[in-house]
């Protein structure tokens, strides 16, 4: 039974700076971490039901399962994060204001977010959200699973995984980055931050 479905991102082949190779192989790649979500899913199931989760075999799935459901969630936000008609940041939007808010002001923390894209190493980057307290983080995620602030929420989220950057850009890392910032959705990442801020039903506001 497949729980996971692959979505559609028919966008990406028509986003300005990036190729339409680069697109293909992305949602390729995509493809294969929702393939491999599920299948691991599945064979922990059965597993499972047999008696055989204490094997070392099992171990191993559980802790590769983080990695293929982490790149399938994370490729996810980062499609949709993306847009073929660009624009530039509202500057009456509620994420423009928080931006300014919690950095001082928002050139600082578009320095801050580039400069965690040029990290050495592959992984994410992500503007995220600390629920609890209201306060945005960039976060470098590396790979898949290493430098989560756990409970925090992503906001936005850009690829720096080779397969992201060689593919239409080499080694310039610095050039996807700007590439990337050209292609921001700031209505989705404005669209996120609205639905983590809302009240809750129920939740009586002082």
């Amino acid at each position: 039974m497949k729980e996971y479905h692959q979505k559609t991102f028919d966008h990406l082949v028509r986003l300005p700076g990036f190729t339409e190779p680069w697109a293909k192989n992305h949602l390729a790649l995509y493809q294969e971490y929702v393939d491999h979500t599920n299948l691991l899913a599945e064979i922990m199931r059965d597993q499972l039901k047999v008696g055989k989760s204490g094997t070392i075999e099992w171990a191993e799935m559980k802790r590769r399962f983080a990695w293929e459901f982490n790149g399938m969630r994370l490729h996810e936000m980062y499609f949709d994060n993306l847009t073929a008609i660009p624009s530039a940041p509202d500057y009456r939007s509620q994420i423009y204001r928080k931006i300014e808010e919690d950095f001082g002001q928002y050139s600082l923390w578009e320095q801050g977010f580039k400069k965690t894209g040029g990290i050495r190493g592959v992984g994410w980057v992500i503007l995220a959200l600390d629920p609890e307290t209201g306060r945005l983080f960039n976060v470098w995620l590396s790979e898949h699973d290493t430098g989560l602030l756990v409970g925090t929420q992503p906001l936005l989220v850009m690829d720096v995984f080779e397969h992201a950057v060689f593919a239409g850009f080499g080694l310039n890392r610095a050039e996807y980055v700007e590439a990337f910032f050209n292609v921001i959705d700031w209505d989705r990442v404005e669209n996120r931050l609205a639905l983590l801020l809302e009240p809750q039903p129920g939740c009586v506001i002082a």
